[in-house]
């Protein structure tokens, strides 16, 4: 019975997917209605009108054409016609190369037929043997020759390659297999070809050649088991004399024997290479051997290893990673790969290895076109290549003492580095998944044509069938990119972070059997190190990596490099204990080894911090969470003063209890001095924002513990503050130039309310100054800062508080020179706006005379500072390294800048600064004083500072003189950025610069 023609609308064949409707109507017309099941099979595969058209093709190419449509068509219903149809479909539909094979050999087509297609993944001994039958060689044969040595037999391997590559592709595109073992079976099913073509080979070499053994190494993604499908062939030759037979050189000892195998190796080369009428399989490329192209293209392996030993680059051995023996003598190529890879894991210790590969990798990227740079899917940014180089390089570098890690396999590689903690588990999930999309995609594109090619198709129809064929029919094109776009900039984040990521760089710098501690290996480097208690550090280390948990695992991964850095410290037994306890504070936190291990700055940093600085340390371990601040630049930048306040202020009035109160400004402040310090320690920061920073905190300090004690004031008397408040910062604090020693001197004034009683408004001023003062300086885990107020009118023996009238009367009737001196840096900082503008206005006349400094008040000056030199300098201290008093140091420079403010800032506004570097330049500026002079006044007025405060960072404690145990001297100079072993030429720097200061000072400030 004829079936009912069923007449397809151009609608309905659009909806279906098909783009040429008009095209399919006319040849379904021809075949006729009962052949509607392949239209419907057809409408299924990722480009729908290439698949019908090769399917009808197809019907009239098979010379058993009957057989074929019985097959497809006689029960639409049947289970085994409906699996032909959709794998022929989707093979037609996916490439045209495979559909040209199937048109040539139309026979092909009941491969797809086979009920156990699916079922299986041929081995690769299975497929070895399948391609040796194909061209008539034995595969039990020690070394199989083909059957004939004529233009048919490449043929005949390339038919055979085919037919298997049809099988594959079939349950590719149903995706019955991952794309894992499609990688490794087109490898294995390349590693066959070889053999088949080596057989090929040996039937062409003529008669007496030399005998010889031969093998054939993969390399790249072949020898990876991860090939493409149409990738070319990486491959280097190894070969000996055959056995028994001559030794030595000569032509029937080694020289013939290389001989014979070049002829062999050339042929393999040729075979596969070649076109014919049935096209090529792809590429061979011996480009990888040692010397590449200019070296010989068959080597022993005695050469081999001379070569790798002496001569090769780093990506030599990069690329050694995948080698494997693909064909020839098995028994070769595993002695080559016995002898060769010992080398490949210890190339990380090479001498800028890491710096290499990364080197290596940006030049592909540079190298890539750029209207291709966007369609890339292997060179280019969030490519495949990104995920490969990354992976390799973290095998590498952590594999010489991690045998777990040895697998040419990009994905299980990446699968071991998971496991070992090497890789978040997140992240190594993340990229195995963004991987085996790419290489789909690149299958996927391959297949199309059979042709060499990484790149994303531009046509919208080829993009259209692309999409489909991973399973996007909806919107093929936008899910595609969609897709594709998400996964590349996935890739490329983590390659950034993995591939770069500094902590590599320095391990690749550790010998390779020191990579993972053992407590054996641990006790000997110790000391090599210079760590002085060995025995201390190494029960650190104990603690830190017992265990089997992924906490210990990746301790055991950061320790090695951080042992480095720290021994690159000055104190690398302090680093390591300090290290030890923050992460026993910080251990169970999710962030912080994970912090440590993928961001590798924050580690180098913080190793360098504990290693140099107790104050940093004493910080950190009373809030150890402060260490993510190590990882960026811009986390350790000063916070404006604005921003502090604000914060101290929200602190203070979640509190209602001043000692809560006053502890979580104290917390803020806590928190910035080690923000700064860390600054400072790793030379992120100079000196001059170092001493903004820094009064920057106090003020925000004292704006919130002012907020506390007055409310802490009112609430015990109940009523409000009859009083307007306004503390004045005077010293180094009034200067923006403290140091982290410092004290804040202060000065403060009070001005009673209108109507207020004057006896209860000084009362209660003076009991919110205690108050402040006390709560700031009480014992607490926090650093406390302690306000001093001896600067004020009568010293120790005044009032703690005045009003304003009452400065006056003071400094009209009772002031000294020295306390005008003092008003030079005494600016407002907080309380009452008004109170603090009235307070400027009173005591500019007395810093600032209009007239100048009398000639007598000169004279006094200059006493009170001989008189300082003369007995305050500490007794038995060096005059040449004391920063605050010795010879050009900080008081010399500053008396120098006073005393010319003191002098002529009355007729010059711009030397009213309270600060000593803008005072000195303004002065030169005015011609006071030689622009060189005041260079060297700056330049010793910033060193002594710096190695002030570098040495409160080092010791934690203060101190004025320069350190004479050497090793906190070395540490002090470390801190100033001088190199190892450079203390010495500190200090010769140190009284070089002053000395010179001190020069300027006898000019200027004593003539």
């Amino acid at each position: 019975m004829t079936p009912q023609a069923h007449v397809w609308t151009t609608g309905q064949l659009v909806r279906l997917g098909f783009g040429e409707p008009d095209r399919i109507r006319e040849t379904l017309g021809e075949l006729g209605p009962r052949f509607d099941p392949l239209l419907e099979a057809a409408a299924r595969a990722a480009d729908p009108d290439q698949a019908f058209s090769f399917l009808a093709a197809l019907l009239d190419a098979a010379p058993d054409r009957a057989e074929l449509e019985r097959h497809l068509l006689t029960d639409r219903a049947l289970l085994s016609n409906h699996v032909l149809r959709g794998r022929l479909a989707e093979v037609l539909g996916a490439s045209s190369g495979l559909a040209e094979h199937l048109l040539r050999h139309p026979a092909h087509w009941r491969e797809l037929a086979d009920p156990e297609l699916n079922l299986v993944r041929p081995t690769a001994t299975a497929l070895r043997v399948a391609l040796l039958e194909a061209v008539g060689a034995d595969p039990l044969a020690a070394e199989p020759v083909a059957a004939e040595a004529g233009p048919a037999a490449p043929d005949a391997l390339r038919v055979g390659y085919r037919r298997l590559l049809l099988r594959l592709a079939a349950r590719d595109l149903a995706m019955a297999v991952s794309v894992d073992d499609v990688a490794a079976e087109l490898a294995d099913l390349a590693a066959a070809a070889l053999e088949a073509a080596l057989a090929i080979a040996r039937a062409r070499l003529p008669e007496g050649a030399v005998p010889c053994r031969l093998a054939v190494i993969g390399m790249g993604k072949c020898g990876g088991h991860e090939l493409n499908y149409a990738s070319d062939v990486d491959v280097l030759f190894v070969a000996e004399p055959a056995s028994p037979g001559p030794a030595g050189p000569g032509p029937d000892g080694e020289v013939g024997a290389l001989r014979t195998a070049t002829q062999l190796a050339s042929q393999l080369i040729q075979i596969c290479s070649d076109h014919t009428a049935e096209g090529t399989l792809w590429p061979v490329d011996a480009a990888l051997r040692p010397e590449g192209r200019s070296g010989p293209l068959v080597r022993t392996v005695a050469s081999h290893l001379a070569y790798y030993e002496r001569w090769a680059k780093t990506w030599e051995f990069q690329a050694l990673l995948k080698a494997r023996t693909v064909a020839g003598d098995r028994d070769l190529g595993a002695a080559y790969l016995e002898a060769v890879t010992p080398l490949v894991w210890r190339s990380a210790d090479r001498p800028g290895f890491v710096e290499d590969v990364q080197a290596m990798r940006r030049r592909v990227v540079d190298h890539i076109p750029a209207a291709e740079l966007d369609r890339q899917l292997k060179l280019g940014p969030g490519g495949l290549r990104d995920v490969e180089f990354a992976v390799q390089l973290l095998q590498l570098v952590h594999g010489r003492a991690d045998p777990t890690l040895h697998s040419p396999s990009t994905l299980c590689a990446l699968e071991a580095l998971t496991q070992g903690g090497y890789v978040g588990r997140g992240d190594g999930a993340a990229l195995a998944d963004a991987y085996r999309f790419l290489r789909t995609l690149e299958h996927r594109v391959q297949l199309t044509r059979l042709r060499r090619t990484h790149l994303l198709p531009a046509d919208e129809r080829e993009l259209r069938a692309l999409g489909r064929s991973l399973g996007y029919f909806a919107e093929p094109v936008a899910e595609l990119t969609r897709v594709w776009k998400q996964h590349k900039r996935e890739v490329h984040r983590l390659h950034e972070k993995l591939f770069y990521r500094p902590l590599l760089a320095a391990v690749a710098r550790i010998p390779g059997e020191e990579a993972r501690l053992t407590p054996e290996a641990a006790r000997v480097r110790l000391t090599a190190l210079g760590f002085s208690d060995p025995a201390a550090a190494l029960r650190h280390l104990e603690a830190l990596t017992a265990g089997v948990s992924r906490r210990a695992s990746i301790q055991r991964t950061l320790l090695p490099v951080m042992l480095h850095w720290f021994a690159d410290a000055p104190d690398p037994d302090a680093g390591l204990l300090a290290f030890r306890q923050v992460s026993d504070a910080l251990g169970t936190t999710p962030w912080y080894l994970r912090l440590l291990r993928d961001e590798g700055i924050t580690a180098e940093r913080m190793a360098r911090v504990l290693a140099t600085s107790r104050f940093v340390v004493d910080l950190l371990r009373r809030a150890p969470e402060a260490v993510a601040m190590l990882g960026d630049d811009e986390s350790l930048r000063p916070r404006s003063r604005e921003q502090l306040e604000t914060e101290t202020l929200a602190a203070a009035g979640r509190h209602d209890d001043p000692m809560a109160g006053i502890g979580a400004v104290r917390n803020v402040r806590r928190r910035e001095l080690f923000r700064i310090a860390a600054a400072d320690v790793l030379g992120l920061i100079d000196v001059d924002a170092v001493g903004e920073a820094l009064t920057d905190i106090a003020t925000a300090t004292l704006v919130g513990g002012l907020t506390v004690a007055v409310r802490a004031v009112e609430a015990e008397r109940r009523r409000s503050l009859p009083t307007r408040l306004a503390v004045i910062a005077m010293g180094r604090f009034g200067g923006h130039e403290m140091s982290y020693g410092s004290d804040a001197d202060v000065m403060f004034v009070h001005e009673p309310l209108a109507g207020a009683n004057e006896q209860e408004a000084a009362e209660a001023a003076t009991a919110v100054v205690t108050e402040l003062r006390r709560l700031l300086a009480s014992p607490a885990p926090d650093p406390p800062l302690v306000v001093d107020a001896d600067l004020r009118p009568e010293g120790r023996q005044g009032p703690m508080v005045r009003t304003l009238p009452s400065y006056a009367a003071y400094y009209r009737r009772w002031s000294h020179v020295w306390e005008a001196q003092a008003l030079l840096r005494a600016e407002p900082i907080c309380g009452d706006p008004e109170l603090r503008r009235r307070f400027v206005e009173l005591i500019d006349a007395i810093r600032w005379p209009a007239a100048g400094l009398p000639e007598s008040d000169a004279r006094e000056i200059l006493r009170i500072k001989a008189r300082v030199d003369a007995e305050r300098l500490p007794r038995g201290a060096d005059p040449t390294t004391h920063t605050k008093l010795g010879r050009g140091g900080l008081a010399d420079v500053e008396w120098t800048a006073q005393l010319l403010q003191l002098r002529h800032a009355g007729r010059l506004p711009e030397l009213r600064t309270t600060r000593t570097v803008q005072a000195l330049r303004a002065a030169a500026s005015a011609e006071l004083i030689d622009n060189s002079d005041a260079e060297a006044l700056v330049s010793a007025w910033r060193l002594a500072t710096r190695a002030r405060n570098a040495v409160l960072l080092v010791r934690d404690q203060p101190s004025d003189s320069l350190p004479r145990d050497p090793r906190d001297l070395a540490a002090v100079s470390r801190v100033l950025g001088y190199a190892p072993l450079e203390a010495g030429r500190f200090l010769e720097d140190y009284r070089r610069v002053t000395r010179r200061a001190r020069a300027v000072v006898d000019r200027v400030f004593w003539q």
